[in-house]
């Protein structure tokens, strides 16, 4: 694997923002003209030859809530399993920002649907195509990554969500009683500040208005939701499943037994997430 930490000068964050970026490259091999009389490495497993102008899929990989863009890399294995699946992963630094253009005037959002990819398809070897672009997240991340594949259904062929328990949800009035919570409005300032206090439904942070307009433009992103059984969001998280189902929105849920809120069942998702969840080529894209 090659795993590259860029940091560069967001226009719509306003700031230097770091970013990490893990390229699939163990199975690369150069053309036989150019091996002269070396070995291949890794004989027992398909190799691909680098070409100039190929691509990879690509998966947006965001971090939880008091994390940063490396910790997934040092808590779990994802480089190893994005290596396995031959994919690209890249992790954004969004600090405690729920993935939202916030109140207090951080564009966040629009960060991850109309900066982000845009900068990773021009500077490395990321596919453009829809179908090639997914989005998957754990805790804050898990919200973030839904929000943006409901907001932007234009952008990813699937999602992932793992225990998204706070930030954006389905249930607009849900959140608008939670952002008047004295658990949050004197313990953590930070989620008023982010959302705001006014009416929730009919916002930019509604979601179930722009689910149903994914679904009315034949365009939504399936989703699948993973939950702990005994993680302390899981009604949160089953909301939401449920008023997916309601509205018939694409969507799949597993409850992972025996799990908690924490990297245990990140470390052991992602890899099923890869394998299982996600429609991945796992081969280079030769164009």
């Amino acid at each position: 694997m090659s795993m590259m930490r860029m940091n560069y000068r967001s226009q719509l964050l306003g700031k230097y923002v770091d970013i990490t970026v893990v390229f699939p490259t163990d199975r690369m091999t150069l053309p036989p003209d150019r091996m002269s009389n070396l070995r291949s490495p890794l004989p027992d497993r398909e190799l691909f030859e680098w070409k100039p102008g190929m691509k990879y899929q690509t998966i947006y990989l965001i971090h939880g809530g008091g994390d940063d863009d490396s910790l997934v890399y040092r808590y779990t294995n994802a480089e190893r399993y994005a290596q396995e699946n031959c994919v690209m992963l890249v992790t954004p630094n969004i600090a405690n920002s729920f993935g939202v253009d916030t109140e207090y005037g951080v564009a966040y959002q629009s960060f991850l649907a109309k900066e982000l990819p845009l900068v990773i398809q021009s500077l490395f070897p990321s596919s453009g195509k829809r179908e090639d672009n997914f989005i998957m997240g754990y805790a804050m991340g898990g919200n973030v990554a839904i929000g943006t594949a409901m907001l932007h259904p234009e952008l990813f062929g699937y999602c992932v969500d793992m225990s998204g328990g706070i930030g954006m949800t389905l249930d607009p009035d849900r959140l608008e009683e939670e952002l008047k919570q004295d658990h949050f409005r004197k313990g953590f300032k930070l989620y008023p500040a982010t959302f705001g206090d006014g009416t929730m439904a009919g916002s930019r942070f509604d979601l179930m208005a722009a689910a149903k307009k994914a679904m009315a433009d034949g365009n939504p992103t399936p989703v699948h939701m993973l939950c702990g059984s005994e993680e302390f969001i899981r009604a949160r998280v089953e909301n939401d499943v449920r008023l997916m189902r309601e509205i018939g929105y694409p969507m799949e849920y597993t409850v992972a037994p025996g799990y908690s809120h924490d990297f245990p069942l990140w470390e052991a998702y992602i890899p099923i997430a890869m394998r299982d969840y996600l429609p991945l080529k796992r081969r280079p894209i030769y164009e």
